[in-house]
């Protein structure tokens, strides 16, 4: 509830800082364009609380972070960072400019209309930023080992000894080179040589991230989460730190919302007595949905614990290990369930996809 007398909204962007407050006792309203600079924005709301009372600043969620925000609650003001996706902007309104945008945050945030982010900690997003790097690395490795295996496949050679990427594929990778592709010309050599070492390269920076985030796993404050979630198949420790740094505060969500949160509800178009449901909204924190979607895959093939999922248990409370085991098997029966229903398999897997979210809802709010 909005309770102070200012209402101030910042168009916040890497090189400038434009400012619009609400004296919502006087009316008055004052525009600014303040240096990007954290300090001086804290000096100018700070100059801007004397002269006008107590201030609620609100600016946009974006590339520029929660710096601001910090800095400001340290300072003593009211800091809210708006969800740019729900924010309140006429159907009408064709102009835009960074002096109306700033305005548009005043209003709505004197209207309660805002709908906040969570700030997180400095520990919070140096968690996240890892996550993300390896992410980020991943798409890296599946780039460069695709151009490998396309040069290859252009030129005629496909490796059909197995699963590839293995030791035995990466052996008849340097065979190849040494023995077929002289013929092919020294562009195609230094081709391969190329996509071979970006493939080394990003295999070598997975390493290095996986053995951080595992270190971070096992001694952090999201260890006991970590394991908890790891109780359930398909969420290894990687899965499990992840998903407990993108979501964070798991609280503030309830075992029938994080489907939404996530984006993994279907969408909905109805009027009247017409009612039209399409695929999901794929709205939220998209990181988080796409490891739900990759753990969901796991769940399908028969369920039999094995020592990998026993030592996890073992590493988690009691209760967490039997929840997690009665997750398990609950999420297998629905796939069998709607299999048996001639459900497409993506169809499926988005649907135990939604249900493993609210199982590790109700594991990570456990309490220890």
């Amino acid at each position: 509830m909005f309770t102070e007398r200012t209402s101030l909204g910042l168009d916040v962007h890497a090189r400038s800082v434009l400012a619009a407050a609400i004296d919502t006792s006087t009316g008055e309203v004052i525009e600014r364009r303040v240096s990007p600079k954290v300090d001086l924005v804290v000096e100018f709301v700070t100059e801007l609380a004397r002269e006008h009372g107590p201030v609620l600043v609100t600016y946009e969620a974006g590339p520029t972070g929660f710096g601001l925000a910090r800095a400001l609650h340290a300072a003593g003001h009211s800091c809210q960072v708006a969800a740019p996706s729900k924010l309140l902007r006429p159907a009408g309104d064709r102009v835009k400019t960074d002096a109306r945008d700033a305005m548009l945050l005043a209003r709505l945030a004197r209207n309660d209309d805002i709908t906040a982010v969570r700030i997180p900690t400095r520990a919070q997003e140096s968690a996240r930023d890892l996550v993300r790097a390896r992410d980020d690395v991943r798409m890296v490795l599946m780039s460069a080992r695709h151009r490998l295996s396309k040069l290859l496949l252009r030129h005629g050679y496909v490796y059909d000894n197995g699963l590839a990427w293995t030791g035995a594929h990466d052996a008849w990778l340097r065979r190849l080179r040494k023995d077929d592709l002289l013929p092919a010309g020294g562009g195609t050599l230094a081709t391969f040589d190329d996509n071979y070492d970006a493939v080394i390269h990003a295999l070598a920076r997975r390493d290095r991230l996986d053995a951080t985030i595992s270190s971070m796993a096992a001694d952090s404050e999201f260890t006991p989460a970590t394991r908890r979630l790891c109780c359930l198949r398909g969420i290894s420790t990687t899965t499990g730190f992840a998903l407990a740094v993108e979501i964070g505060d798991w609280h503030r969500l309830t075992g029938a919302s994080i489907g939404s949160y996530l984006g993994l509800v279907p969408s909905e178009h109805s009027s009247g007595q017409s009612r039209s449901q399409g695929g999901i909204t794929k709205t939220g924190n998209s990181h988080a949905r796409r490891l739900l979607i990759e753990s969901a895959w796991q769940h399908k093939r028969l369920y039999t614990p094995g020592k990998v999922m026993q030592d996890r248990w073992a590493l988690a409370p009691a209760a967490a290990a039997a929840r997690g085991d009665l997750g398990n098997r609950r999420l297998h029966h629905r796939w069998n369930a709607l299999t048996a229903r001639k459900k497409r398999h993506t169809v499926a897997n988005t649907a135990i996809a939604r249900e493993l979210a609210g199982w590790c809802w109700s594991l990570a709010v456990m309490d220890d």
